[in-house]
């Protein structure tokens, strides 16, 4: 039997009938159907196999993954293409068959010393970063941690700082001036704030809020989408049990336009699977030290031309502070979470 040529389909039943000689099997083809009546959509949720969909024409739908993408992830933020039943009925169910390339993914690792990355969201403009005056205290460490993983994702990042009635922002809003990002401040007495600022800062962007537990961002996505009835509960800060108020990730639309991705809160942000020098990037106040350094330098106790360390008895608390969270994230091994 000779080899036919011209039309796909004759040569795809010629190497079928070859297999079907050799294995005595039917062949499964590996020739996968092109979906071009796929609709394209916006993964808002991912909840134990299923994906909460919305169809660029608005329509919300679960969906399941096709079996060829069973090996690949899918999280909040991805665009997919989907087939099957796009009513959004009660009972059904469509299938990712297709997911779009990306523009970026937020990343975290478990611990300093693990380098397998973990995928928070992706696609997203910027990283809104929510830390309390009080209850649970701020941790400006955590707060390196996040800007320095935005950076690596090409993700802006800014500053939300919540409970400012209960407590005095000015060490974080220096923080953010010193980072040069921007940051907004909250109450949670009802009286007036910066919401209206965030809003603009917000609007037709894809923002990722991430926090420790009990900052106070579930009540803030409540704030910025009415009717998102996302659950508010009690964490107790030192121990991190108690009610967590989001236990997945979730887009919910903004009624400017937009998209706020709500996240589980976190009590540790690892950064295993970032390299040193992006690290470095995430300190922008801190480059003139770092190009002073010798080529090489890697900032710990050995390094004893290192710029950056000699300059921590001559500099501000603030800038100090920093440096030391520069040089212990640079370390790595044994910072644990900052």
């Amino acid at each position: 039997m000779s080899r036919p040529s011209g039309d796909d389909r004759w040569v795809d039943a010629y190497e079928e009938s070859l297999d079907q000689q050799e294995t005595g099997h039917k062949p499964r083809t590996k020739r996968r159907p092109r979906h071009e009546d796929a609709a394209p959509a916006l993964v808002v949720g991912v909840d134990r196999g299923r994906y909460r969909l919305v169809l660029d024409t608005g329509t919300a739908l679960t969906a399941n993954r096709a079996r060829e993408l069973r090996r690949d992830a899918i999280v909040v933020g991805d665009r997919v293409d989907v087939v099957g039943d796009l009513t959004g009925a009660d009972g059904t169910l469509g299938r990712v068959v297709r997911i779009h390339p990306r523009t970026n993914v937020l990343r975290r690792s478990a611990d300093d010393s693990d380098q397998f990355e973990r995928v928070i969201v992706a696609n997203a403009n910027q990283l809104l970063m929510v830390v309390a005056t009080h209850d649970p205290e701020p941790r400006p460490r955590l707060i390196d941690r996040y800007l320095v993983a935005a950076i690596d994702a090409g993700i802006t990042p800014i500053l939300c700082v919540t409970k400012t009635d209960l407590g005095s922002a000015d060490e974080l809003t220096d923080y953010a001036r010193v980072a040069d990002i921007d940051a907004v401040c909250l109450r949670s007495d009802g009286e007036s704030d910066d919401l209206a600022r965030l809003v603009d800062l917000l609007t037709d962007k894809t923002t990722v809020a991430v926090g420790h537990s009990g900052v106070g961002k579930s009540t803030l996505v409540n704030r910025l989408v009415p009717g998102a009835l996302r659950e508010v509960g009690v964490v107790n800060v030192h121990t991190g049990r108690g009610r967590h108020t989001s236990s997945s990730s979730r887009a919910l639309p903004l009624a400017a336009g937009g998209w706020i991705i709500d996240t589980p809160g976190v009590r540790s942000f690892g950064l295993g699977h970032v390299a040193p020098e992006a690290i470095d990037r995430g300190f922008s106040d801190l480059q003139d030290y770092l190009e002073a350094c010798p080529r090489g330098c890697q900032h710990q106790a050995a390094d004893v031309d290192c710029a950056l360390r000699a300059a921590t008895d001559s500099v501000d608390p603030l800038t100090a502070a920093r440096i030391d969270s520069l040089i212990r994230l640079r370390g790595l091994a044994g910072a644990g979470s900052g």
